[in-house]
């Protein structure tokens, strides 16, 4: 069995990502097996090069086929951010409940009808030899004024999904997977996967 690690060290993604892949025949490991991993600065300008950066440098310092991704939140009142700034919009030491008070912050005032959002998700496969697989995914929604749901993490529970009338955080883990951005981009690289076995 092939192992393929997945670069993150955020237990939420860890989990989700597991999930839509335990059908698969790879031996799915998260970056708490490789304690002397590298940090990578995610210092590019999109999700996509973000991803990749982590793809590649896990792949390299691992010798095994790795997965990594890059997803965020872009908010069209706020010109797209947090964009890739979303796991550290509200700075240094950035946590869930920070970075949502930051947000509700911003939005302050705004009208629901104007607190379109979407989710993004730009996702990478790395070979430890440097080939490079892409795979992406989009899920719109609509920032809410307060918190529902207690599931998910990040701005799961701001995030109405309106076909269901709920949030993120207050849909059940399989449909979240079904319809989210991460779930897309997943469901694209399981083709892939099934092309490595």
């Amino acid at each position: 069995m092939r192992d393929l690690v997945i670069a993150t060290r955020n237990p939420g993604k860890l989990r989700e990502i597991r999930e839509l892949l335990k059908e698969t025949s790879f031996n799915i490991l998260g970056l708490d097996a490789f304690p002397d991993a590298p940090e990578v600065v995610e210092d590019a300008e999109t999700f996509a090069g973000n991803a990749e950066k982590k793809a590649v440098s896990i792949a390299t310092h691992t010798g095994c086929l790795s997965l990594a991704d890059d997803s965020g939140l872009t908010v069209d009142a706020l010109n797209g951010a947090p964009g890739v700034l979303s796991a550290r919009f509200s700075g240094e030491g950035a946590t869930d409940s920070s970075n949502n008070s930051k947000l509700l912050e911003l939005l302050f005032g705004v009208v629901t009808s104007d607190r379109q959002a979407a989710f993004h998700c730009a996702m990478v496969l790395a070979e430890p030899g440097g080939v490079t697989f892409h795979f992406s995914g989009l899920l719109k929604g609509v920032i809410l004024h307060d918190f529902q749901g207690d599931g998910g993490f990040g701005y799961d529970p701001l995030f109405l999904v309106r076909e269901y009338g709920l949030t993120l955080a207050q849909l059940p883990l399989e449909t979240k997977n079904r319809i989210s951005h991460r779930g897309q981009a997943l469901r694209a690289l399981l083709h892939r996967l099934e092309k490595m076995d």
